[in-house]
């Protein structure tokens, strides 16, 4: 009896030390259970990857974003990153293809959304497949021409002779593509000049070199604002100052397109990460960006910048994406001829009459116009009294041939004597 008693006796101990020892693991094993969600943020660092370099609109919504979404992830640091290069390109393959464990995010153009239609070349994610946090805004495109110019109104410029300029940035930049396929759809009298980067195109309307341009609407406000210019058309947004395009138009494959090109205003300043980032942190990431759009300081900032804000979360930017991406294979092929199209050479001979001795020239045609040119170290390929040359051999007075892109600065070669 005394044997068996022992027996039960550490039986019994046996199973108390073992519930206690499981109890103890259970303990031990709640705060690892526990990250998850928001609790996985604190003391994490989350990186936010701008596809542009500092400056601009992209880099002050990244990183007032950044900002706020720190503000909503309690013990997290937000650290921004700017990845520029290849029409943001570069930053938006790096965000594809970065862990998905929630720490990397970020924001690029929704222009991409032509580069995947067409599968160009260089891209390397799928926009169906990120995991999508919200987008901040809603920029609807316009079509603006300078104050001087005798058009006032869409039905004045289809009704031109002539082409008039209209200002884009490079061959394959969204505003080409726009108004490039714009112009081939509805027979647009316009001719497009490439080269007009930043606030390039106000100026060139200013000094009469150019009628008009295409954009968002927050970039050109201030230039119609002080009366330079004024709105003719706008694709998008809920403005009643201006005529929407798709109400002046009837072609079905244009009006295909304008649906196309509303849906990128409407995913303006988007914040995304890489596929698979697990479904709770991806719910605190769009919940901290929730709280970021609602915060009443980051609204007054937005507002004193005069930049719009109209946010979307989730799976709701992802429907918009989607949404975009089913276009006929006529559109695609459009797009495709705009996006690979090369921009038409110019070429200008005249007397230099100002050199930095570095980059920046002047060069005065037999015309009397002076063209403000600039000189690349690695792409402008320069001669000297038909001589390969370096750029201290270039000298004010020297009579010169320089061929560009049409529209652009930059030579692409210079030959002077």
């Amino acid at each position: 009896m005394l044997n068996i008693r022992k027996s039960l006796g550490a039986q019994a101990g046996a199973v108390v030390a073992f519930a206690a020892a499981g109890a103890l693991a259970m303990c031990l094993g709640t705060p690892a259970q526990a990250q998850s969600g928001a609790d996985f943020y604190k003391g994490k660092t989350v990186t936010y990857i701008v596809s542009t370099a500092p400056g601009g609109g992209y880099d002050f919504y990244g990183r007032l974003i950044s900002q706020y979404m720190q503000k909503y992830l309690p013990g997290s640091t937000f650290v921004v990153k700017n990845v520029p290069g290849a029409g943001h390109l570069i930053g938006a393959n790096t965000i594809y293809a970065s862990k998905a464990d929630g720490l990397t995010i970020g924001t690029f153009n929704t222009g991409l959304i032509y580069n995947q239609l067409i599968q160009a070349a260089g891209v390397k994610f799928d926009l169906t497949k990120m995991s999508w946090v919200g987008k901040a805004a809603s920029e609807p495109r316009v079509i603006m021409v300078a104050s001087q110019s005798p058009i006032k109104s869409w039905k004045d410029l289809m009704a031109q002779k002539e082409p008039v300029n209209f200002a884009t940035s490079g061959v394959g930049s969204a505003n080409y593509v726009e108004i490039h396929t714009l112009k081939e759809m509805l027979k647009m009298p316009v001719k497009i000049l490439t080269g007009y980067n930043g606030n390039d195109d106000e100026l060139a309307m200013r000094r009469g070199e150019v009628t008009g341009g295409m954009g968002s609407r927050s970039s050109f406000d201030e230039f119609v604002k002080n009366g330079y210019g004024r709105y003719i058309a706008q694709i998008g947004g809920n403005d009643k100052d201006v005529p929407q395009l798709g109400t002046m138009i009837t072609d079905p494959d244009a009006k295909a397109f304008l649906a196309l090109v509303e849906s990128q205003g409407d995913i303006a300043r988007l914040t995304a990460g890489p596929p698979g980032i697990p479904a709770d942190r991806l719910a605190a990431l769009q919940d901290a960006f929730r709280k970021a759009m609602a915060d009443p300081e980051l609204q007054d900032k937005v507002a004193k910048q005069g930049r719009p804000l109209d946010p979307k979360i989730g799976d709701d930017v992802l429907k918009l994406v989607q949404s975009a991406l089913r276009q006929k294979p006529e559109t695609v092929a459009l797009l495709k001829e705009a996006m690979e199209a090369k921009a038409p050479a110019a070429e200008i001979k005249g007397t230099l009459t100002a050199y930095d001795g570095r980059k920046e020239f002047k060069l005065k045609g037999a015309d009397g116009k002076e063209f403000a040119g600039e000189i690349s170290g690695s792409r402008t390929t320069l001669t000297v009294d038909g001589k390969k040359a370096d750029r201290d051999a270039v000298k004010v007075g020297m009579s010169c041939t320089l061929t560009t892109d049409q529209g652009a600065k930059e030579a692409k070669t210079l030959d002077c004597k």
